[in-house]
């Protein structure tokens, strides 16, 4: 088992609203060798319930590291996976909690390549927008007539799968660098940037519709960090990035 592996995964929590939720996932992530919590925009941390429901779990919801946005959470990643279980109009990829595993684990063999696992607010789970910022969207299957995890049991569930991957499963390491979330995110504004130069984005060709079509192709696509850097190249010949 290695450690390691482990502590390049993120767990990421957003917009938490009860805080016994959060506390029951950092026990959960402790139970399973994971310390890495992120916390977007929580309702009430720290607080007493928290404490109370972490049972000794108390470094992992102590040293959380607190956001102002998902963005924010994300930076220095190299895969983002979302949790949900609603159907969507536009298709991400989609996989299991145990391919999703496999996938973390491909990534975090390699370098210091990081993972997110983004789990979404208690009622309503990820927006189309969370989503937007993931490559994967990851289901756990279960009871198709009551599929309702509370949120710190979904944590439970991932923890425990992928703590069961990595110390199950040995897996060949690759050289394989992948672009990060970052250099993803600097991507996609320059594309929309030169398709709005172009003028492509019309009624028929919405830009919120279009892009999150663009970002799905290119998420399936598993794009390198080389492979992002040429495409950069041919976008800055038609129009200099303007972040």
């Amino acid at each position: 088992m290695s450690g390691i592996l482990f502590d390049k995964v993120r767990v990421v929590m957003v917009n938490t609203t009860e805080p016994g939720n959060i506390g029951a996932a950092a026990r959960a992530m402790k139970n399973m060798c994971l310390s890495q919590l992120y916390l977007v925009n929580p309702q009430s941390y720290p607080c007493a319930t928290a404490t109370a429901r972490a049972s000794g779990a108390d470094d992992v919801l102590f040293n959380a590291t607190v956001c102002q946005s998902l963005k924010e959470a994300l930076q220095g990643t190299h895969l983002v996976i979302g949790a949900s279980v609603r159907q969507r109009n536009i298709k991400w990829k989609q996989m299991d909690v145990v391919g999703a595993c496999e996938a973390i684990q491909k990534i975090t063999s390699v370098g210091n390549q990081q993972v997110a696992v983004v789990f979404g607010t208690e009622k309503s789970g990820l927006t189309n927008e969370e989503l937007d910022l993931c490559q994967i969207l990851m289901s756990i299957p279960g009871n198709p007539d009551y599929c309702s995890l509370n949120v710190a049991s979904a944590i439970q569930v991932f923890a425990y799968q992928n703590y069961i991957y990595n110390t199950t499963n040995e897996f060949a390491k690759s050289n394989k660098t992948t672009a990060s979330f970052n250099e993803l995110e600097d991507f996609y504004i320059h594309l929309k940037q030169v398709l709005e130069h172009i003028k492509y984005f019309e009624d028929k060709r919405p830009k919120a519709l279009l892009m999150r079509r663009l970002r799905r192709f290119f998420n399936r696509a598993e794009p390198e960090k080389e492979e992002i850097a040429i495409l950069r190249g041919i976008l800055r010949n038609i129009k200099p990035f303007e972040k």
